[in-house]
């Protein structure tokens, strides 16, 4: 029985793989690398075609889509490759009864004879196997990652090594798909997808390193807050990285086109770290501010005793002391600006009557800054309304 079983399976398998198919890829999403070809069976309710998955017959047609590439697999391996979009005829698979150059050729007799006492031998399997496959050749996007301990950045801002996790996605692309497919994508595999786990734990542990190596050359550049915005260089950081993420273009076919740095946080040790040295500087500052305003009323104070023990004479004495308030300090109380130094003595000495000759607008820009001395203490009310007197000549 088992011969007679053999020469009906031999028979009708041949029969069955006689018809030509018409092959395309398997739908791609954003993480697919490799999708198997499909057979078309039906079109609108019409046509039964149930040959077998892993036989091509001659004049079977291969859809190339845009931005792929077919691979024909035979036992052997990779049999043809096809980069260029559009319909291709096969020619180097069984003949068939409906191939016009095969019944020219051997006639349809013998087609079906040869396959079936080939298939006899095996008990009615086809010795051959021939399988279609796609390489996506679009970017691959969003490829999570994420650091998985942290990553010690010499900062030179706070001058201290910090710890730092750093999370993101990066993108990649198969730029040589027979290299790709020789050396990235598993033996006898026609479907492989960065959502499967095994790609993605080796991928992203080669990205981290490189990663790793890239961020700790930025340290000399850059502080930490910046990274988010070197992402470019990150990339051609780690793309010219002698090992790792460095190396897939020449292991693996396959190029890391873009890095985003999406987040960055500190270890709990190096925030602790950050937010001391911020309150040191708040503090540091807070004391310059105090110590600026307690020199400035050490000025004021030292002037108008000044004042008091010695008068300011007439207008010109006034505008001295005002201009002299500008260039004190604790540290040179006792000295006069450049600009107050600067006025002629003769000034000093002018008489009420210089100042009615003054414009109207240079008459009240003085009496507004004696109203400011005033009110600073450093005037009495009775001097102000002397030098206001004098001012407006009256």
């Amino acid at each position: 029985m088992g011969l007679f079983d053999a020469a009906f399976d031999s028979i009708g398998g041949v029969l069955s793989d006689q018809w030509k198919d018409i092959v395309t890829s398997a739908p791609f999403d954003e993480h697919t690398l490799v999708a198997p070809g499909i057979r078309k069976r039906t079109q609108d309710g019409h046509g039964n075609n149930f040959g077998s998955e892993d036989i091509l017959s001659n004049g079977t047609v291969i859809f190339v889509p845009e931005n792929t590439a077919a691979f024909v697999f035979s036992q052997s391996g990779i049999e043809q490759v096809i980069t260029t979009p559009g319909g291709y005829e096969y020619r180097n698979g069984e003949a068939s009864v409906f191939d016009e150059k095969d019944r020219k050729e051997t006639g349809v007799g013998q087609i079906l004879f040869d396959q079936a006492a080939e298939r006899f031998g095996f008990s009615g399997i086809a010795p051959e196997e021939k399988r279609v496959a796609f390489v996506n050749l679009r970017e691959i996007r969003n490829v999570k990652f994420g650091t998985r301990g942290p990553l010690v950045y010499h900062d030179l801002f706070y001058e201290t090594d910090l710890e730092l996790f750093a999370y993101g996605s990066f993108t990649v692309r198969v730029t040589n798909p027979t290299l790709f497919v020789r050396n990235f994508v598993p033996a006898g595999v026609i479907s492989y997808s960065f959502d499967d786990r095994t790609v993605r734990e080796q991928m992203i542990a080669e990205f981290l390193h490189s990663f790793n190596v890239a961020v700790n050359e930025l340290s000399a550049e850059h502080r930490i807050s910046e990274l988010p915005s070197q992402a470019n260089d990150i990339r051609n950081r780690i793309s010219s990285d002698e090992g790792n993420a460095g190396t897939w273009a020449s292991r693996f076919g396959m190029e890391l086109v873009a890095v985003a740095v999406e987040n960055i946080e500190f270890s709990d040790e190096s925030r602790e770290l950050v937010r001391q040295f911020s309150e040191k500087k708040m503090s540091v500052a807070a004391y310059e501010d105090v110590s600026e305003h307690a020199a400035n009323v050490a000025a004021q104070q030292m002037i108008a005793q000044g004042v008091r023990d010695n008068g300011l004479g007439d207008a010109g004495g006034m505008i001295f002391g005002m201009n002299l308030a500008d260039g004190l300090s604790p540290r040179n109380a006792s000295q006069v600006s450049p600009q107050a130094a600067s006025i002629p003595t003769e000034t000093a000495a002018a008489k009420p009557e210089a100042h009615a000759a003054a414009s109207l607008s240079d008459q009240i820009a003085l009496v507004k800054q004696l109203k400011e001395l005033l009110d600073a203490g450093i005037l009495t009310e009775e001097e102000f309304e002397k030098k206001k007197r004098d001012v407006l000549g009256l």
